[in-house]
């Protein structure tokens, strides 16, 4: 698994976002280009807003023995899977904010450091190493990057 806290890493992740435009049609599913950006962004909002509420304490159980598994492991995810409540956006997004928002918190994240995530407490899953983290920020940014053919 690629590094997301790399500069190399992140700024090719960058650059595959800079290639989409608010016409980039995706290859499965049914977002728009748009509505993905912002559904990229949730994962970093949930890092660094208080905009989604925490999962009581079944979910998050539930979410720590079923889900955490699928989301921070090496193995990709697959085309057209469930998501959560949260991730869901069904409103149209305007394109150039979205892309922004993404690009400056992958940039954040990058800047602060694998070290700042080592054992850094997730919104759903508790603790998770600065492995986890980067399997789950990178592979859900290369999935739907992958969606819409960049």
């Amino acid at each position: 698994m690629k590094n997301i806290f790399t500069k190399k890493v992140s700024d090719e992740v960058i650059s595959r976002i800079e290639k989409l435009t608010p016409e980039t049609k995706p290859n499965w599913g049914k977002m728009s280009v748009s509505q993905m950006l912002a559904h990229c962004c949730v994962t970093y909002e949930m890092v660094y807003t208080n905009k989604h509420p925490k999962p009581n304490a079944f979910a998050k159980f539930m979410l720590k023995t079923i889900v955490k598994k699928i989301v921070v492991s090496e193995k990709p995810y697959a085309k057209n899977g469930r998501t959560a409540s949260q991730f869901l956006i069904v409103d149209e997004k305007i394109f150039e904010t979205e892309k922004q928002r993404l690009i400056d918190f992958i940039n954040k994240t990058q800047e602060l450091g694998e070290d700042t995530f080592d054992g850094k407490e997730s919104h759903s899953f508790g603790k998770l190493t600065k492995e986890e983290w980067n399997n789950m920020f990178y592979k859900h940014l290369d999935h739907h990057l992958t969606q819409f053919g960049v």
